[in-house]
């Protein structure tokens, strides 16, 4: 008998407390619970017809104008059968103190919403509006830098999988171009022969210019410093009887650099390892081993006769120890200049903090870990007088993938060399970000236009029919 009690006692009390707990307790109503999200839709909506430019097309027009028909015709369009609306258009002021003020300027509406509806706003701009970007020119107007990229008609590229010389010449003119005072196409290797001799007859300012090669791990030469050139000493070298190279050609590049205080760009790959000339280099032979003719190659002597001229020393004599030497070298005796290869494999590099910053700055975004199978060691520095500024990528053991290398010590200063050791396929946004990075240049943003030019649109919405 206890226990039966005691199980009524316990039903009466848990009766209790449901019938307590249900006249307190808040629900939402069906269409709360259940219908549509009247924010989530007003928001969409507001976002899908602004994309599509009937939004903000109408808003700034007159009340009167018949693009606020067209506007209802839309929105109802837009919106599910049930769901009334009210759309309102808000001026924006701001006083001396920077309070904003709302001001209600227009309003259109399909029904009565009631009090169970929802909102949301979006802040659109005028069409009219236009907003500009002008970069700084390089060097300024007192001391203006001239960009020279070969695009040369008789030369062919390598390590550029995919692409000619030509059309990267073209991509790094429109990355580039409004950067500089005056941008010159150099577009065959006649022309190039009168960059290297410094002829009044191109435009632009040779000293203290910017010369871009595209063609990769080859060089363009003209026939001047060929072997049967005029200036073929300036470009061709007899080492033995059966033995001779165009590092010489490469060398007269570094000497130029250094002269006429210029920054040599080498887009991808390993620098200077071949030179191309398409209407000289016409034998079976002259080819690179890949099938692509017109160029002879150079090898890993192309760059360090590179940075011997950049730093003023002699070719092949220092201290009367001969620079070419005839060395057991990866696997067979050869001639050897130098160091020999210098450049190495450092796989994948991550941008430093600074260039990802100029990323977002100047709008040109690489890929962020590209392959490096031809990075600069940082000892070059201290072997040709170098500084090595504007790194793009982090150091890897001691090696550069992209960097930009000022000479500012030896018998002369003056020069620097851009080197992008990256792995093909080429990738001109680095060498393009590189000197930016290098220069760096500002970007004066404006933003011009009529008066009023943003205003503030809510969408109010209501469901119609049962609950």
């Amino acid at each position: 008998m206890m226990r039966t009690v005691e199980v009524l006692f316990v039903i009466v009390i848990l009766l209790g407390a449901f019938v307590i707990t249900t006249q307190f307790a808040v629900l939402p109503s069906p269409r709360q619970a259940f219908g549509t999200n009247l924010r989530e839709l007003s928001q969409s909506t507001l976002e899908t017809l602004d994309a599509q430019g009937t939004l903000s097309e109408t808003i700034f027009k007159d009340y009167d104008d018949p693009a606020w028909a067209d506007l209802q015709k839309a929105l109802s369009a837009s919106l599910p059968p049930n769901i009334v609306y009210n759309l309102n258009v808000y001026n924006l002021s701001t006083n001396q103190d920077d309070v904003v003020t709302y001001h209600l300027e227009h309003s259109i509406s399909d029904a009565n919403l009631g009090a169970d509806s929802d909102a949301s706003s979006l802040l659109v701009t005028s069409p009219d509006v236009t907003f500009t970007q002008d970069p700084q020119k390089v060097g300024g107007t007192e001391h203006p830098i001239t960009l020279y990229i070969l695009n040369c008609s008789d030369a062919n590229g390598w390590w550029i999988t995919g692409y000619t010389g030509q059309s990267l010449a073209a991509d790094i003119y429109d990355l580039l171009s409004p950067y500089f005072t005056t941008t010159v196409l150099i577009n065959d290797t006649d022309d190039l022969e009168l960059l290297l001799e410094n002829s009044t007859s191109l435009e632009g300012t040779i000293q203290n210019a910017v010369v871009v090669n595209p063609f990769g791990e080859a060089v363009p030469i003209p026939y001047n410093y060929t072997q049967n050139g005029p200036q073929w000493d300036e470009g061709y070298y007899v080492i033995d009887a059966s033995h001779d190279t165009y590092s010489k050609y490469c060398y007269t590049l570094g000497v130029k650099t250094q002269q006429y205080n210029w920054t040599w760009v080498s887009i991808v790959g390993y620098p200077l390892y071949y030179v191309s000339n398409t209407e000289t280099f016409t034998e079976s032979s002259d080819q690179n081993g890949y099938g692509i003719h017109g160029m002879i190659q150079v090898g890993p002597a192309g760059l360090n006769a590179f940075l011997r001229g950049i730093d003023n020393k002699p070719y092949n004599d220092e201290g009367g120890v001969p620079v070419w030497q005839w060395k057991y070298y990866w696997g067979a005796w050869q001639w050897v200049y130098g160091d020999g290869s210098i450049a190495t494999d450092v796989d994948v590099v991550q941008f430093t903090d600074n260039a990802l910053d100029k990323c977002n700055y100047y709008g040109i975004y690489p890929s962020p870990s590209p392959t490096a199978s031809r990075a600069l060691p940082t000892s070059i520095e201290t072997d040709y007088h170098l500084n090595m500024s504007a790194l793009i990528f982090k150091l890897k053991g001691g090696y550069s993938a992209a960097a930009t290398y000022r000479h500012t010590g030896g018998a002369v200063e003056g020069g620097a060399f851009t080197a992008i050791g990256l792995t093909r396929i080429p990738d001109v946004r680095v060498a393009a970000l590189a000197l930016l990075v290098y220069y760096n240049p500002t970007i004066y943003k404006t933003v011009f236009g009529a008066s009023g030019t943003s205003v503030l649109v809510t969408l109010q919405l209501g469901q119609q029919g049962g609950t």
